[in-house]
């Protein structure tokens, strides 16, 4: 059986991130995917002949800087391109556009309501403090619960920069963080169509209505990231998602790290308490003193650990962890850009470049939440539509183009195997009913239904983040209370992947912080076997 000091199980973007690191300060690391192709969710394929694009994952922002600069991803050729403008909302008569700068959008909103024109630059300050409050955090640790003076002085250094923030500002954090995106909002801003812009962000990956109670949390977590230097900006990584985990598995590479594809883990071996290595499918057994888990947790304690293994409480814990983000996920491979009923054209402009958001209405969110929740899907789902081949022509032939369509609420329980092409339909109709043009300008599509997500990438329940980003399962208590350190009950286990701190999204950290965890016992057992 071949020995290694680490295995990484899962080579999405945060398992090379941890391979990285683990390999910079000299241990043999393995990483193991099941896939033919590195990179996880973050990947670029050719889904119709000339036509690619980023399969699941499909605009960065969250990606920290350091791992950037760490990785050496930008030499390694990795171009981030800045949306001009954040974001275009077509309603029934009218249409808004978000971002551009200050002036720009304020002049925007005055358009709708005077008063909300005039409150934005307050809450654009208040909610970029809160946004640095995530930044200071994500690449820290966790203080565990249960850890003893080592968890009362983490929480002591991670809390006393919060302690010191003004007195609004903590009252801001505390509204964010238990608030219902409506609720908070409704404490800013007036006119309906301006909550709704920012309240999108809170349903993003989220199956909860924007007045679900800690929705607004959500809202904060997609705008803590930043693009070349540009805090809260989101952009598009020229040829696709699949560039930031190409050049990823270049720096693995060139630090010695061995990545095996097509090598699913069946189970991970364990002997004496602790981890001994995995098992893959093929039925090879390969030995290591450190095992990092880079799929959830769901996937992870359910099916990859034998219940054995397992305390008890965590096992019951861990069959109650929440998944499930309400994604439906479709890209397609268009003649013509879409034309706009509110904004007419198929000339590319500003608008085709930004976010394409249908989502017109708290109520309409809503209601989509409850659709999905009585009949399965919504039926007027919310959609953003990204046009990467605007600002990327490598992504499809010259005149046509490529669209990435987010899609919610949909119940990850419903039976996608037979309505996945129902709902495909309903989606391309709802973008039509904006863009009268649409329905015949599609080449070709490809699915991705929550089913699919699960299959294809080991999503469970089609879950974007490997678990529901609720106040439950945040922070210390992500997967949960106990294990927030990135350690499992299993001594040499560990979790390295969107299932921990920070949570969702293409950020990195819980790979770093899990390698600097594995480097810090590495360290201790050292010290104390001499």
């Amino acid at each position: 059986m071949r020995q290694y000091d680490a295995l990484i199980v899962g080579g999405g973007h945060n398992g090379l991130v941890c391979a990285f690191y683990l390999a910079r300060a000299g241990l043999k690391v393995r990483v193991l995917e099941r896939r033919d192709v590195v990179g996880g969710a973050a990947v670029t394929e050719e889904f119709h002949p000339g036509f690619r694009n980023s399969a699941a994952s499909y605009t960065v922002s969250l990606l920290r800087p350091k791992v950037i600069a760490d990785m050496g991803l930008h030499e390694r050729g990795l171009r981030i391109v800045e949306r001009d403008l954040s974001n275009f909302f077509p309603f029934a008569n009218d249409y808004l556009k978000l971002g551009g700068g200050m002036a720009r959008t304020q002049a925007e909103f005055a358009r709708f309501n005077a008063a909300d024109a005039a409150a934005y630059p307050a809450y654009d300050a208040a909610l970029d403090k809160l946004a640095q409050v995530l930044r200071d955090l994500t690449l820290l640790t966790p203080p565990n619960a249960g850890g003893g003076l080592a968890a009362l002085a983490a929480g002591a250094r991670q809390g006393w920069p919060i302690a010191k923030l003004p007195i609004e500002t903590q009252r801001d954090l505390l509204d964010i963080f238990i608030k219902s995106a409506r609720d908070f909002l409704g404490g800013w801003f007036e006119d309906d169509r301006i909550k709704s812009a920012f309240a999108f962000d809170a349903v993003v990956g989220n199956y909860a209505g924007v007045s679900t109670p800690g929705s607004a949390y959500v809202l904060l977590h997609h705008v803590f990231g930043e693009v070349n230097g540009k805090k809260g900006a989101w952009g598009h990584a020229v040829g696709g998602m699949g560039a930031i985990t190409r050049a990823m598995a270049s720096a693995c590479r060139d630090a010695g790290v061995e990545i095996s594809l097509e090598a699913p883990v069946e189970r991970v071996l364990v002997d004496g308490g602790k981890a001994a290595g995995v098992l893959l499918e093929s039925g090879e057994e390969i030995a290591a003193r450190v095992v990092a888990a880079n799929v959830g947790p769901a996937l992870l304690y359910r099916r990859m650990v034998d219940p054995a293994d397992l305390p008890a409480d965590f096992r019951w814990r861990m069959s109650k962890y929440k998944t499930g983000s309400g994604t439906f996920r479709m890209n397609v491979a268009l003649s013509e850009l879409p034309d706009f009923s509110v904004l007419p054209g198929t000339v590319e402009a500003e608008h085709h470049r930004a976010g394409i958001v249908i989502a017109p209405s708290l109520d309409y969110m809503d209601a989509a939440f409850d659709d999905a929740r009585k009949f399965g899907w919504s039926k007027q789902p919310i959609v953003e539509m990204l046009i990467p081949s605007t600002v990327d022509d490598s992504l499809a032939p010259p005149g046509q183009h490529v669209a990435s369509l987010f899609c919610q609420q949909f119940d990850p329980e419903a039976d996608w195997d037979t309505h996945r092409e129902e709902v495909a339909d309903l989606i391309v109709d709802t973008v039509t009913a904006h863009a009268p043009n649409f329905k015949a300008s599609v080449i070709a599509r490809q699915i991705h239904s929550p089913l699919d997500l699960e299959r294809k990438f080991g999503l469970v329940g089609g879950d974007i983040f490997h678990g529901h980003m609720s106040l439950d399962q945040l922070w210390s208590a992500r997967p949960v209370l106990g294990h927030g350190d990135y350690r499992s009950p299993i001594k040499g286990l560990y979790m390295c992947g969107s299932g921990t701190h920070p949570g969702g999204g293409v950020t990195g950290a819980p790979g770093h912080n899990a390698a600097a965890e594995i480097l810090k016992d590495r360290s201790l057992r050292k010290r104390l076997l001499g």
